[in-house]
Formats: C-alpha cells, sequence, structure tokens
C-alpha cells in the first residue's frame, strides 16, 4: 500500500511540474511569429531600452520584465496580421511613405493611452517591410 502513495504522489507531483512549466512558457511565449529583427521593450515609454532577439521565450522568461515587443516583415502583410489579431483601426496616420495603423485587439492585453485611445498593436507599412508591435513600435522604422 505505502509503494502506491508514494507512486501516486510521485505522479501528482510530475503532472504539477509539467502544468508549471506549460504555464510558464504561455506567459512568456512570444506575441508574433517570428520575422526578422524580433524587439523586447524593457519599459513602457520610447526611451526604453530595446533588445533585439532569436530567441524571445528564452529572452522574456529570463528577464521577466518586458513591456512590449515587435517584428518585422518583408513586404506589405498589414491586412494579414490585422486580420489575425482581429485588430480594429482607431486611427491611422502617414509620414514619410510609411503608414502607421495604430488598433485595439481583444486578443492583446492593456495598451497605452495615444490620442484618446486604448491602443495595444501598432502595424507600420513602408514600401518593403511591415511592422508590429505590441503595444507600439518603438524606435526607427
Amino acid at each position: 500500500m505505502r509503494k502506491k502513495a508514494i507512486a501516486k504522489a510521485c505522479a501528482i507531483l510530475i503532472a504539477s511540474v509539467i502544468c508549471a512549466a506549460f504555464a510558464l512558457f504561455l506567459i512568456h511565449a512570444p506575441v508574433f511569429e517570428t520575422g526578422k529583427n524580433y524587439e523586447l521593450y524593457y519599459g513602457a515609454s520610447s526611451s526604453a531600452s530595446a533588445t533585439g532577439t532569436r530567441n524571445p521565450v528564452r529572452d522574456k522568461l529570463l528577464s521577466g520584465c518586458v513591456a512590449g515587443e515587435s517584428v518585422r516583415y518583408d513586404g506589405d502583410r498589414a491586412a494579414e496580421l490585422m486580420k489575425r489579431y482581429r485588430a480594429k483601426v482607431l486611427f491611422s496616420e502617414e509620414a514619410e511613405g510609411v503608414v502607421n495603423y495604430y488598433c485595439y485587439s481583444p486578443l492583446l492585453g492593456d495598451g497605452i493611452g495615444l490620442c484618446g485611445y486604448a491602443v495595444n498593436l501598432h502595424v507600420a507599412v513602408g514600401s518593403e517591410q511591415t511592422a508590429i508591435g505590441t503595444p507600439i513600435i518603438f524606435g526607427g522604422f
């Protein structure tokens, strides 16, 4: 009987560790599919530290204080990305050949206040690439 109790306790412990690891992965999973120049932001403003990464899961897990992230893709992928994130365009602007869409996605967390809106998804489209970020893209395009 004692062996059964020990085996049951071990099975519960292993299942608990697996569940905790899965939850930890979900919390630290990258928001976007890998593209080129994946960046993690460590602060809530454009002056925050931004670090490029090839392994966002590892870097988010190790840092624990990521405030946002962005990635760039070749070509115009704005429509596809906005559809994937069920984004509602709140407002847009164009500057120097880049169209910026400031959006709200129900799939993402809280955003930032920008021009009277709660923005949590930013899509920027230029002649050769698309960038997407949450809550917004920091730095240059």
